[in-house]
């Protein structure tokens, strides 16, 4: 048996969710599963670093499964894209020791939210970002923002995976960015509570419009309340882009591999 990690790019417009659900709900991991067994000849438990919700994208998804399937590590995505839907795509894959693990294994993970900030709506840019009319007020947004980063109790913008579970987080950084009309926010924390990430950007389109203020975000947050949530984004704006692994080194035979810093930056992991 071995263990392999694979990193993977999903449009999530026609998932349910990155989580095997009942008979009958499309999802990315029932999707990866039956990928892998058809080309396996056997059945593996895919595992991935972020549940993500119905209509959340990712470009970055990191999922492991064991299986004695004697593949190549270095033509598996080749054998797996060959069989997989086009919303579906493995990245690159790798060979790593059993103790990983997908998900307990990372130590942050960054979602990027893409709003379309103009006058009219785009028929392409529909599946990928939040149409806004209105302008947004960026400096108004990056104020609250700093009010949702750190260590806090956000039990007011996210449910934990089981009840009575810490909704404590640690948001290490969120970046407001705007380029022409399409608007940009980046969020980096250690894990998040569900749906976390889509109240924080529903929260802070609020702030940008004028209609709350960043002192308003502190009092939400503090309050600890999910029925004082401000608004959650709709799920299509979401991407998870990368889950980072701080320090564990990944590499292919014959293939460089890289991995994040501890400040974000990426770094060259050449195989002595």
């Amino acid at each position: 048996m071995r263990r392999f990690r694979l990193t993977v790019e999903y449009d999530g417009t026609e998932f349910a969710g990155f989580q095997a659900q009942a008979e009958g709900f499309r999802t990315v991991q029932g999707t990866l599963e039956k990928a892998i067994a058809k080309m396996a000849g056997s059945e593996s438990r895919v595992h991935g670093a972020g549940r993500t919700d119905a209509g959340v994208h990712a470009t970055g998804q990191v999922i492991h499964f064991d299986t004695g399937w004697h593949v190549p590590a270095h033509r598996i995505c080749w054998a797996l894209n060959g069989e997989l839907p086009n919303d579906v795509t493995v990245k690159n894959a790798e060979i790593v020791d059993g103790s990983f693990h997908a998900r307990f294994s990372a130590t942050a993970r960054t979602y990027r939210y893409t709003i379309l900030n103009r006058d009219d709506p785009s028929a392409l840019m529909g599946r990928f970002a939040w149409y806004v009319h209105a302008p947004l007020d960026l400096e108004a947004m990056n104020a609250a923002a700093a009010e949702l980063t750190g260590s806090h109790d956000f039990a007011t913008f996210g449910l934990p995976d089981l009840p009575g579970n810490s909704t404590k987080r640690n948001v290490e950084r969120i970046a407001v960015e705007k380029q022409g009309e399409i608007l940009r926010i980046t969020v980096r924390g250690n894990a998040f509570l569900r749906q976390q990430v889509r109240a924080f950007i529903g929260t802070l389109q609020l702030v940008g419009l004028g209609k709350i203020s960043p002192a308003d975000v502190a009092r939400v947050r503090d309050a600890r309340d999910r029925t004082q949530c401000p608004a959650v984004a709709p799920a299509r704006g979401l991407t998870l882009m990368r889950v980072h692994y701080d320090g564990i080194r990944f590499t292919r035979p014959g293939v460089d591999g890289e991995f994040a810093a501890p400040d974000g930056t990426e770094k060259d992991n050449r195989k002595a």
